[in-house]
C-alpha cells in the first residue's frame, strides 16, 4: 500500500507538530458521524462534565477500546491508522477515543496543555503518541475551536498542574512560548482532521456562540512505548485495522450498551498529579 501522506505532509507535521487533512471524512461519512453523535443516548449518558477554571463545562465521553460502532470504524480505518503510523514511525494501538461536546453558550474552555503532560504520568516513557481531532461541527473562533502553538512540541514536556478540573500546563512557560511561537486558530469544516503531536501545546476557548462545537478525538500510542505499569488507559493491544469502506458499511451505528466508558473518578492521572503537586 502506498504511504497515505506525502513527504511534504510528514515534514509539516515534524516541523509544526500538527497537520490538517481536509476531507479526512467525506461528506457522506461526516453526515453519518453527525447523525450517530446526536442520537447516541448511550454515549451522551456516559459523558463527564469537565469544568474549566471559570466553572463552565464541556461534556466528555471517553472509552478505551474501539467498538463495532461508527466511532470504532473511524478509529480503526486504514486511512487514519496508516497515516498515524507513518507520522510516528511505528505500529500504533488505540490508546483511547473521546467525544468532546461543547454546547452553545455554556461549553467550557480547555486550558493550555500538552497531552503528554499527563500521559507521561501513565507510564509512557516517550512522547511518541498523537491524537486526531475530527470536526463533527464547524469549528470556529466563535464556538471555541482548538488553538495550537506551532512548533511547541519541540519544547519537550512542560510541567502540568490543575486548572479547574483540568490538567493545565505551567502558564508562565506558556506565556514565554507565546512570545516566540505562532498561535494558530484551527478553524475546521466538518469532516476535517487535525493530527497533532502529544507534546504540542493546545487549548480552546469557551463556546459563547449559538452553535455547538463537537469533535471526535482518536488517540494513539506506539507499540514500543507500551506503558510500564497498568493504569486507566490500555497497554499495548494489537489494533485490528479496517478498510476505509467499513465507515459507510457501519453507517450511523451508535454505541452498544456493552461499551465501557471511563468515569471521572477512575482517572489515575489526576491522583498522580495531586501527589506530585
Amino acid at each position: 500500500m502506498a504511504a497515505p501522506l506525502s513527504l511534504d505532509q510528514v515534514e509539516q507535521f515534524n516541523l509544526n507538530g500538527y497537520l490538517f487533512i481536509e476531507g479526512l471524512l467525506d461528506a457522506e461519512e461526516t453526515s453519518l458521524l453527525q447523525e450517530a453523535c446526536r442520537k447516541d443516548a448511550v454515549l451522551q449518558s456516559h459523558a463527564m462534565a469537565v469544568r474549566d477554571a471559570e466553572g463552565r463545562k464541556t461534556n466528555l465521553s471517553l472509552w478505551n477500546h474501539p467498538g463495532d460502532d461508527i466511532y470504532g470504524a473511524i478509529a480503526r480505518s486504514e486511512r487514519i491508522v496508516d497515516a498515524t503510523e507513518q507520522l510516528l514511525g511505528d505500529e500504533v494501538y488505540h490508546y483511547h477515543s473521546k467525544l468532546s461536546a461543547k454546547q452553545p453558550k455554556v461549553g467550557g474552555a480547555w486550558e493550555w496543555h500538552q497531552d503528554y503532560g499527563y500521559w507521561y504520568k501513565n507510564g509512557c516513557l516517550f512522547p511518541d503518541m498523537l491524537s486526531v481531532f475530527i470536526a463533527v461541527d464547524p469549528c470556529t473562533k466563535e464556538n471555541g475551536c482548538m488553538q495550537v502553538l506551532s512548533g511547541s512540541h519541540r519544547m519537550g514536556r512542560i510541567e502540568h498542574g490543575f486548572e479547574g478540573e483540568q490538567t493545565g500546563a505551567d502558564l508562565k512557560r506558556v506565556a514565554e512560548a507565546m512570545k516566540v511561537l505562532d498561535r494558530v486558530y484551527c478553524e475546521m469544516a466538518p469532516g476535517t482532521g487535525l493530527f497533532f503531536h502529544s507534546n504540542l501545546l493546545h487549548c480552546s476557548s469557551a463556546n459563547l456562540s449559538n452553535d455547538p462545537r463537537w469533535g471526535l478525538i482518536c488517540c494513539y500510542n506506539t507499540k514500543h512505548n507500551n506503558p510500564y505499569f497498568k493504569h486507566h488507559h490500555p497497554q499495548y493491544t494489537p489494533l485490528d485495522k479496517l478498510p476505509d469502506s467499513a465507515i459507510r458499511e457501519t453507517g450511523a451505528k451508535p454505541t452498544s450498551a456493552a461499551q465501557k466508558f471511563l468515569a471521572q473518578d477512575e482517572d489515575d492521572t489526576s491522583r498522580r498529579l495531586e501527589v506530585d503537586a
